[in-house]
């Protein structure tokens, strides 16, 4: 989960500093060491973090803090809002040229990820009416221009190429040339990472820009390497100037301290974070979003928005149909399975209620092997017991076990959360949304 361990201990702060009736400064300033203690362990810079306390505490020593009826609430909102702005206050947006096409050129390291965040970038612009073409200008790590071929061929968005012994400067002029003359909306450019800064790399990127002159320079991070990424970030934007930050693999860093600390050292923006390794896991950067998820306030916004794209309108008047006169079947528990899968991990979905404990979360997922094993055990069932569960005795279990290859048991625990679901069902179309909460919150999927 993003953010996994500072999301859990400055979560289990803000519940200490709710609960709190009566706040001294001597209480602030412990509670911020803790906060300070939480960021640093998370790997967050330590200048980020210095200036970061400095700015809670200013504000929470204040009288009307102190003196308020509920000071611990206060000091939770204060830390909620220098979080916001700590990340960039608003989302940033890609801005696009009054004169097509709109060039954006990718930089970074080699390893970060810039090659498939390309034709992630270009997919998620092309569901907003874009039309994209790919530039293969990494004409130096073996099989780049392949891989970007094979991304554009699993997206069906053309790559302009002109093979590894061309110098990318001059692919770079001819294909914004066959942009223009193709009538192509965007041009996004996949540049050479090498595995450190150097010279060499910086010059050939400062001779793409100063010749295509692109709208925008967009640096991919890798949100693994840490205290690196801002390093990466400090030295890329000094010798080159960027417009914006894409965050590759927030999902694989349970610390998190770069996604905070890169915007804060750079002063440039993120513009989107890469949840995963699927060409449609990338999302557009809400700091006020990001913020509530680290401090367990869940991202309702973001959940219904994955829900959009996800399900299928007709789908869920039926089921909420089917929720209020009871008649939810196994097959129906079957197609929600599949419409979650398509949102996304279960893990990251879950952690967008609010309320929802990391820990909680851990070993929550939706894996393919593990969602194969549920199919096959309601696939060897009759469409009578699909329909009725209610009948299947110690016999039919027996026989749905071996028609499936699981045991007993594995059907067993099947049942067990078909019919945890129905009640959370029954409690959601009743309106109940504190029961339903609570009912998640002991609630695990059966995979």
């Amino acid at each position: 989960m993003v953010f996994e361990g500072l999301s859990e201990k400055l979560q289990n702060l803000m519940k200490k500093m709710k609960g709190s009736v009566r706040v001294t400064e001597k209480d602030v300033k412990e509670m911020m060491r803790e906060v300070k203690l939480a960021l640093l362990e998370a790997d967050v810079n330590f200048k980020v973090v210095k200036d970061f306390v400095n700015s809670i505490t200013e504000r929470a020593v204040g009288q009307s803090v102190l003196e308020s009826l509920t000071p611990g609430q206060q000091i939770v909102k204060i830390v909620h809002e220098e979080l916001i702005k700590l990340m960039g206050s608003v989302p940033s947006k890609l801005t696009y040229s009054p004169a097509p096409p709109t060039v954006y050129m990718m930089v970074g390291l080699q390893g970060s990820g810039k090659t498939t965040t390309t034709g992630k970038l270009a997919n998620l612009l092309r569901k907003e009416g874009k039309r994209p073409l790919l530039v293969a200008c990494d004409v130096y790590r073996p099989a780049a221009v392949k891989q970007l071929q094979v991304v554009g061929g699993q997206l069906n968005i053309p790559v302009f190429e002109m093979g590894t012994n061309t110098d990318p400067v001059e692919i770079a002029k001819k294909a914004v040339a066959h942009a223009k003359s193709m009538q192509f909306d965007l041009v996004i450019i996949d540049t050479a990472g090498r595995l450190h800064v150097d010279e060499e790399l910086m010059d050939e990127l400062k001779r793409i820009k100063d010749t295509v002159k692109p709208h925008e320079i967009l640096l991919v991070v890798d949100a693994m390497t840490g205290q690196d990424a801002v390093n990466v970030a400090g030295s890329f934007n000094e010798k080159l100037g960027v417009d914006g930050i894409i965050l590759t693999k927030l999902d694989g860093d349970t610390r998190g301290g770069a996604a905070l600390s890169t915007r804060a050292v750079t002063g440039k923006p993120i513009k989107f974070t890469g949840l995963g390794e699927k060409l449609n896991d990338l999302e557009p950067f809400y700091p006020d979003r990001m913020a509530s998820r680290i401090l367990g306030m869940g991202d309702v916004l973001s959940l219904i928005e994955k829900a959009q794209t996800a399900f299928d309108e007709k789908q869920a008047m039926e089921l909420e149909k089917k929720m209020r006169t009871a008649t939810f079947t196994l097959d129906d528990f079957l197609d929600q399975m599949q419409q979650l899968k398509k949102m996304g991990p279960l893990n990251q979905i879950l952690g967008m209620l609010p309320g929802m404990n990391a820990k909680a979360l851990k070993g929550v997922d939706l894996d393919d092997k593990q969602f194969s094993r549920t199919v096959a055990i309601i696939q060897s069932m009759t469409k009578q017991e699909r329909n009725d569960p209610s009948i299947l005795n110690a016999k039919r279990r027996i026989r749905i076990a071996n028609g499936s290859g699981m045991t007993v048991t594995d059907v067993n625990r099947l049942l067990k959360q078909f019919e945890d679901m129905k009640k959370i069902m029954k409690q959601l179309s009743g309106g109940n949304a504190k029961k339903m909460m609570k009912g998640m919150g002991g609630f695990r999927m059966p995979f």
